[in-house]
């Protein structure tokens, strides 16, 4: 039986963080996984490496267990690697039990089988101090229980929405079938909700077999582009159109928002072309803090006279007269 570095495998030192080992992980996962690697029989077997490494180094105890057995190995092949993997030798002996995972995310042998089929994606090596599957040979994770029961998968759907609707919340009726039946659900959107975002409906999922529950069902928020206003974040930016009079000596102007209200926002005399103003509170809401709101940004677009009536002429003939006596003064 060969000894397996999990360490080498995920490329990580011994020494490595929870935090780092997890970063390894997840590179290699997405980089060798079968979706992503359809009928690569070497990278099928690389992502195997991979999951069963990670099964063991984001346990704590389960890592310990394995940093133990490293200095031991040689000791444990020279005792007979087919001695019972339960029994004392060396001074040293194999705890057959197995903690449960460690709150990271690795694929369990039911979902690895429905990858690779009835091939057992575990090594010996594992399967002989960790158990199958990584949890305590119960039955209910092994080889010979593949006639169990099993949870339903977890069902992703994309939801598109308004940014007004982001903005205040919504409740969305969805029709969902299941094995032909269909049923109406309805979909809390709370306010504030960021794009890419999910919203879980539990119980909604794939159906489970022998018994067991169903999975859930998870909508994937995309906001649609708005045509006054642009989001990143919590916060809003808009551009507002002020005359060229109002920017040269000040005053006023209206700032649109999602609540429909426009805010009057105060001009100074001389403001220019692309400044911006924040609006503290005025932006997107946050999710699960009711009394908190990004910010709104206003771009001031300061716009010229497209055409001149003749006094108009004369009034910025007169300015510009002006402008070239001091020019002359401070020359």
């Amino acid at each position: 039986m060969e000894f397996k570095d999990y360490y080498a495998t995920l490329g990580v030192a011994k020494t490595a963080s929870e935090k780092e080992i997890k970063q390894a992980f997840r590179k290699l996962a997405r980089k060798f996984h079968p979706d992503v690697n359809p009928g690569d029989k070497s990278s099928e077997a690389r992502f195997k490496e991979i999951n069963e490494a990670y099964e063991v180094l984001s346990d704590p105890e389960k890592r310990k267990k394995y940093d133990e057995l490293g200095s031991n190995w040689r000791m444990y092949e020279q005792a007979g690697a087919g001695a019972d993997a339960g029994a004392p030798f060396g001074g040293w002996t194999v705890n057959m039990g197995g903690g449960p995972g460690g709150g990271y995310r690795t694929m369990t042998e039911e979902e690895m089988r429905e990858i690779f089929g009835t091939e057992d994606p575990f090594s010996d090596f594992f399967k002989t101090f960790f158990g199958s599957g990584g949890e305590p040979e119960t039955g209910r994770r092994t080889s010979r229980g593949r006639g169990r029961s099993r949870k339903g998968r977890d069902v992703e759907q994309e939801l598109a929405l308004t940014l007004d609707e982001a903005f205040g919340g919504v409740t969305r009726r969805l029709a969902i079938k299941h094995d032909g039946h269909a049923r109406t659900v309805d979909i809390r959107i709370p306010a504030g909700v960021g794009d890419g975002s999910r919203v879980r409906v539990s119980g909604e999922g794939e159906q489970g077999t022998g018994g067991a529950a169903a999975g859930d069902l998870y909508f994937r928020i995309r906001i649609e582009p708005h045509p006054t206003f642009q989001r990143k974040g919590s916060d809003l930016y808009v551009t507002v159109t002020i005359p060229l009079t109002t920017a040269v000596l000040g005053g006023e102007a209206d700032v649109p928002t999602l609540t429909g209200k426009p805010l009057r926002l105060r001009i100074p005399e001389t403001t220019q072309p692309g400044q911006v103003f924040r609006l503290r509170g005025h932006g997107m809401p946050i999710v699960g803090k009711t009394d908190q709101r990004g910010d709104l940004y206003a771009t001031a677009d300061v716009q010229l006279p497209r055409t001149l009536t003749p006094e108009q002429r004369k009034q910025f003939e007169a300015l510009a007269a002006l402008e070239g006596k001091v020019t002359e003064k401070t020359a």
